[in-house]
């Protein structure tokens, strides 16, 4: 299935989309989106589904709308700075949507909502990876991020406890 779709591929191929190829990318988008943002509602986190979906929609039709322009194909030099503006334009404005969701706790010099920020701004990443069909990358960053984001989970309570003898819930280093 994905061993079929060449990763370097023709610019024609991948930013010179139909009506449906769109669709599919911006659907892939959103499911990405939502099934991260399952995994941040049963941890109780402020990011849920229906955030997360939207974050990476958005993320991706910004990258369909800049991409998506009659003769931007002709002009690689063009589109290789729109695809950079947009790289440069959705995570950097992301990253205050991430902000949003950290708090700092001077009382007892804990952050929380690190991991929840970080969420945001990879959802963000895969959405623009769909819009612009990287689907070798959408497949293995997302699995990555579950890998993060559920095994990762007591691997890292542990190496805590081990390493320092104390509980990471009372440390204040959890997200």
């Amino acid at each position: 299935m994905l061993s079929d779709i060449p990763y370097y591929a023709t610019a024609e191929k991948y930013f010179d989309i139909g009506i449906l190829d769109m669709v599919l990318r911006l659907l892939a988008a959103t499911v990405i989106g939502m099934i991260v943002g399952l995994n941040r509602d049963v941890n109780g986190k402020p990011t849920g589904m229906r955030t997360l979906a939207l974050v990476s929609l958005g993320a991706a039709v910004v990258s369909v709308v800049a991409v998506h322009f009659q003769d931007l194909i002709d002009h690689p030099d063009a589109l290789s700075r729109v695809v950079q503006g947009i790289l440069q334009g959705v995570l950097t404005g992301i990253g205050f949507i991430g902000a949003g969701v950290i708090l700092h706790q001077p009382k007892n010099m804990s952050v929380t909502g690190l991991t929840t920020a970080a969420t945001v701004w990879i959802t963000a990443a895969l959405g623009i990876a769909c819009a612009l069909a990287a689907w070798h990358i959408v497949v293995i960053a997302t699995v990555l991020t579950f890998i993060v984001l559920i095994a990762l989970k007591p691997i890292e309570a542990a190496l805590v406890r081990w390493l320092s003898n104390e509980d990471p819930e009372t440390t204040g280093k959890q997200d």
